[in-house]
């Protein structure tokens, strides 16, 4: 999933520093969501609409004020109505970029700064993470109060969300806003690796070269129809690309998840599920990745050995999944065909024997796969009703560690 740096947008309202709160204004009853609609929910039509009840008083700033939000990043910058909104319910305060670096926000949370904030408000991918990792020294300085944290973004390998969930602090990312623009770019790389296009590309920078890639690309070139596309993970982009893939093209869709969904939502999407990871990369004309990057190092060189002579293989998820060394041997080997990724284990650098078959075997682009403005718009409109809807005492839109949480009893 991409994660580019912010455009901003000098029509919406500035997010108030920590030194100027929000005003108050008189707070709504309920507000009405309309996301786009996961594959495979029972609703009908485009959009899944989600209402959220007038939020509950929850801890956090002085005592008879609103509850505190801390936004760390940018200002808001696409959904002024809905942070207007945000402000009816919660004193929000924003810290400066020189705050948000790791020695001086320690300090500030070791100090109280911003007191018993409620929420973390990270509505941007590009600003936001200048404190670094949150790891144990970080979320051991969080006050007892803070129940959310919402940011912007589909992987969360920088958070630690289980001693998060163990602290009783719900995490929500935004991988809903993304899943439309990650599944889209997923399926322009599938096809890449099917048509080499990075060699069609290249190629006609020259006449000389054009004239080769003309005779020569037809020799590289499959119809998508029929082929195996193997997806490591059906999360919500997962599901996108399988639609895609077999409404689309007529591919035979497989998956592997470390927790098998429901039979029906199978037989919805057209997908087959298989027992194992060798399993899937066994039969897989192309292998999309499409997990968290928690996952650990699914393409080395033993898993390699696994797929079949002359496969595909497409990232989309995190460079952390692949060792890089192994997989710059099978293209060199001939055990892969061609490549896609989207994302690297050193970035911004791309590993230097992957380069090397860029423009010909290989598609490398800079984490772009979510990068539009629709999923920015979607990242900050996503966070700012999981804190919504989690301060309200509802149901969060997409937590992600809900399996370690345990709850906070207020006193």
């Amino acid at each position: 999933m991409a994660e580019p740096t912010n455009t901003p947008m000098p029509t919406a309202p500035p997010t108030p520093r920590s030194t100027s709160p929000a005003p108050a204004f008189t707070r709504p009853s309920s507000t009405i969501l309309s996301l786009p609609k996961p594959i495979g929910m029972p609703t009908s039509g485009l959009a899944t609409t989600i209402t959220f009840a007038t939020p509950l008083p929850v801890p956090g700033g002085p005592l008879g004020s609103k509850p505190v939000v801390l936004h760390i990043g940018d200002p808001i910058q696409y959904n002024p109505e809905t942070y207007t909104e945000f402000t009816t319910q919660f004193d929000v305060v924003r810290p400066s970029t020189e705050e948000r670096q790791r020695p001086a926000f320690m300090q500030a949370l070791k100090d109280r700064r911003w007191g018993d904030f409620s929420a973390i408000f990270r509505p941007f991918w590009g600003t936001g993470g200048e404190m670094g990792d949150w790891d144990k020294e970080l979320v051991g300085l969080l006050p007892e109060s803070v129940r959310v944290f919402a940011s912007a973004g589909t992987g969360f390998d920088w958070a630690d969300t289980q001693l998060l969930g163990e602290r009783g602090i719900l995490y929500c990312n935004g991988g809903l806003a993304a899943a439309e623009a990650v599944s889209d770019f997923a399926i322009a790389m599938i096809i890449s690796t099917f048509r080499a296009l990075p060699y069609c590309v290249s190629s006609a920078a020259a006449p000389s070269s054009f004239q080769l890639c003309h005779a020569n690309a037809t020799q590289r070139s499959h119809n998508l129809r029929g082929r195996v596309l193997g997806l490591v993970g059906l999360g919500n982009i997962g599901q996108q690309i399988a639609a895609k893939a077999r409404l689309a093209f007529g591919m035979d869709v497989a998956y592997f998840d470390v927790e098998r969904k429901p039979v029906a939502l199978e037989q919805k999407l057209g997908v087959r599920h298989t027992d194992s990871l060798e399993e899937l990369l066994r039969e897989a004309d192309c292998v999309v990745l499409c997990t968290p990057g928690g996952a650990g190092k699914l393409v080395r060189r033993e898993s390699l050995q696994w797929f079949k002579y002359g496969a595909r293989l497409v990232n989309i998820a995190r460079g952390s999944l692949v060792d890089e060394e192994a997989l710059a041997e099978a293209l060199e080997q001939g055990r892969l065909s061609s490549v896609a990724l989207d994302v690297h284990a050193e970035e911004p650098n791309v590993h230097p024997r992957l380069l090397k078959f860029a423009g010909d075997r290989a598609m490398l682009t800079c984490h772009n796969a979510g990068g539009t403005v629709e999923t920015h718009v979607g990242f900050e409109e996503l966070a700012m009703r999981n804190i919504m809807a989690v301060l309200g005492g509802g149901q969060a839109v997409t937590p992600v560690n809900s399996q370690w949480l345990k709850s906070k009893v207020v006193s």
